[in-house]
């Protein structure tokens, strides 16, 4: 077994974009979300980054002879993202209440049951010369409290469920990351 510091990967950098559902779905990790206008991108996080996290239960079937577990079943999974938006833009605002603002008044209409519908998210990592690009479809699931506290950046946390789409072939997701490809031999 040959041991690889270098496969190790720190998030160093990245960003978050959200993009209408009909938006394009990333083809490389060289997909650049900001071209075509189609994403927008949610700025600076909180120093917690992002966090995808996967959940399933299951159910042991379980035989008569000795109580012996003959199969595991999952009943229920899905995936979801939490990250927290530090910058106060349209872009967040409209993601954090899922709502439209009036940039020519500064205003927005508050409604906490909103979700904004299924739209596109797409999370990026950089480390160095490496990345990784990963594309789901998900919709506004809930919403952290807002902190607005002296010496502190006001944060918007959020929570974002996904659901399989036909764009990734009836799976929830695609991600994309330069440390899965094989190398080029001349």
């Amino acid at each position: 077994m040959a041991l690889d510091a270098s496969n190790a990967s720190v998030a160093v950098s990245g960003e978050v974009f959200v993009g209408d559902l009909d938006a394009p779905v990333p083809t490389g990790v060289d997909f650049d979300p900001t071209a075509g206008g189609e994403y927008m991108g949610l700025g600076y996080l909180s120093e917690d980054g992002f966090e995808i996290t996967p959940e399933s239960s299951s159910e042991n079937l379980v035989g008569w002879q000795n109580a012996a577990v003959l199969r595991t079943i999952i009943t229920e999974a899905s995936i979801t993202a939490t990250f927290t938006m530090v910058e106060v833009k349209p872009e967040t605002i409209e993601t954090y209440w899922a709502t439209t603002v009036d940039t020519v008044t500064g205003s927005y209409d508050v409604d906490p049951s909103a979700t904004g519908g299924k739209k596109k998210w797409i999370f990026q990592i950089i480390d160095g010369d490496e990345a990784e690009l990963a594309c789901y479809v998900g919709e506004l699931s809930g919403r952290e409290a807002i902190t607005n506290q002296n010496g502190q950046l006001i944060g918007m946390g959020v929570t974002i469920t996904f659901t399989p789409h036909p764009d990734f072939g009836g799976k929830t997701g695609r991600v994309f990351n330069t440390r899965l490809v094989e190398p080029v031999i001349p």
